[in-house]
């Protein structure tokens, strides 16, 4: 129904106890989703913060010119790939021909024409054919601001997370505090409007149950629920999140109190909801060996 590697990341996902983690795949018969609510609903789990995991390599990198920034991923393999002179040689061409042009989706970029008449298509097969390790452009956002509003740029372990934060009536500094905190906190949504409604109710239904199994009476349990969503959103909404150079104010309340507000924020983890091939070496070379 389950393996010893299905509890092991059970538990690097919500940081509960292994034995926790077996009780919890036995009575969601080895459905790991199921298992990390069933851990939230006892209270074991608090969130399940680890529930994107950051399974492929490659770089995240952004790129400006005036009022025009990009932000792209690129995926490769392996870590070793990533930090190849003609992988990032790859990435800063393609990332400065789609900030050069009018690309709204996945198809445009790789349609764009490069200066040796080849398209971003035709330069990613030939690099694949060159290093022979599957690479994929992932994704990317072209974002354009006004004269009065200014980019927020950070990159966080050499490319692994890159923020891009657009902020109206602050400067370029409050905008790159904004994208730091954005790297460090890992906000899901920007506010609590952009926060979609299957996923509340699904919060509410945990929030109620964890009510219910602390032996509230199931009309109290309802009524805690208004709370908790509220520290919910505080947890996953960068304007209500506490700003970390300052607890006692918002991220919002920083911003205002710089005069400005934010438009903009999208954050890149690489290879975050991609799962990565989990091979255990050891055993491998024990089956080469008894094979």
């Amino acid at each position: 129904m389950f393996s010893a590697a299905d509890v092991k990341e059970l538990r690097e996902k919500t940081g509960a106890g292994m034995l926790d983690c077996k009780k919890a795949l036995e009575a969601s018969e080895g459905d790991m989703t199921k298992a990390i609510d069933w851990l939230r609903e006892k209270g074991i789990a608090k969130a399940s913060k680890k529930e994107s995991r950051i399974a492929a390599e490659g770089l995240s990198e952004i790129f400006t010119d005036g009022n025009k920034a990009v932000i792209l991923e690129v995926n490769s393999e392996t870590d070793f790939v990533a930090k190849n002179e003609a992988f990032t040689d790859f990435i800063k061409t393609i990332g400065n021909a789609i900030l050069n042009s009018g690309a709204t989706t996945m198809e445009d970029a790789l349609n764009i024409k490069l200066e040796d008449g080849q398209t971003i298509s035709e330069t990613l097969v030939a690099l694949i054919a060159k290093i022979g390790e599957k690479i994929s452009f992932r994704r990317f956002e072209l974002v354009e601001k006004t004269d009065s509003e200014v980019f927020g740029v950070y990159s966080h372990l050499g490319g692994k997370i890159s923020v891009l934060t657009v902020l109206e009536g602050a400067n370029a500094e409050v905008a790159k505090d904004v994208a730091m905190h954005a790297a460090a906190m890992r906000p899901q949504y920007m506010t609590r409007d952009e926060v979609p409604e299957e996923v509340l109710n699904h919060e509410r239904e945990i929030i109620k149950e964890q009510a219910i199994n602390e032996g509230k009476p199931a009309e109290i349990a309802e009524k805690m629920v208004n709370g908790r969503i509220n520290k919910y959103y505080k947890e996953v909404c960068l304007l209500e999140q506490e700003f970390i150079k300052d607890g006692d104010k918002s991220v919002e309340q920083y911003v205002k109190d710089n005069n400005g507000t934010i438009k903009k924020m999208v954050r890149y983890e690489v290879g975050e909801g991609i799962e990565k091939r989990n091979d255990d070496f050891a055993e491998e070379v024990m089956k080469q060996i008894n094979g």
